[in-house]
């Protein structure tokens, strides 16, 4: 959603208070694309601080599907984020960039929110997804999800290396 700043820009002191509805569906980025299940409203107040300068705060959460790290099964989490920005309007675009503070989110006097909320929700992406504590991963061999029960395929050891030391522990598990 795209937000006109025009009226705020110009009156010093001013503060709105808006809760636009997210348009986002999916979050892409190089590890893959991602379906949003569940957003709420980004909760957004713009106040005119002086001198052409807006202070942007605000908040929300969205629900990812994002798959398992050990079963690849799909997953609900929760990325909450919160946003604080000082947007100078008087720099031009080519002024940002210099400044490298290169938020595409603002264009001119556009504010997309859309973009602003996928930046947070980056910044806050979760390190590891786990379905549970004792995700018991997929088999490397069939494929199969060892949460579901075991998949009959023989255990070889993972490392080639490691074979003489599996062997050892094997004759002691007959004993």
């Amino acid at each position: 959603m795209q937000i006109h700043l025009s009226e705020i820009i110009d009156s010093e002191g001013k503060v709105i208070q808006i809760t636009p509805e997210l348009e986002l569906d999916t979050i892409s980025f190089q590890l893959g694309e991602y379906p949003i299940l569940d957003k709420t409203p980004v909760k957004l107040t713009i106040a005119n601080t002086g001198n052409k300068v807006l202070e942007l705060t605000g908040n929300g959460s969205v629900t990812v599907g994002i798959p398992c790290d050990r079963c690849l099964e799909q997953v609900s989490v929760e990325i909450s984020y919160s946003i604080e920005r000082k947007l100078d309007m008087k720099q031009s675009d080519e002024d940002r960039v210099e400044d490298l503070d290169e938020n595409d989110y603002l264009t001119g006097i556009d504010l997309d929110v859309d973009r602003l909320v996928y930046l947070e929700v980056l910044m806050n992406w979760p390190l590891k997804v786990l379905c549970r504590e004792n995700c018991k991963g997929i088999c490397s061999q069939c494929g199969k999800n060892l949460n579901q029960g075991p998949c009959g395929c023989a255990e070889e050891p993972k490392d080639p290396r490691m074979a003489a030391i599996s062997d050892i522990f094997s004759k002691f598990k007959e004993v």
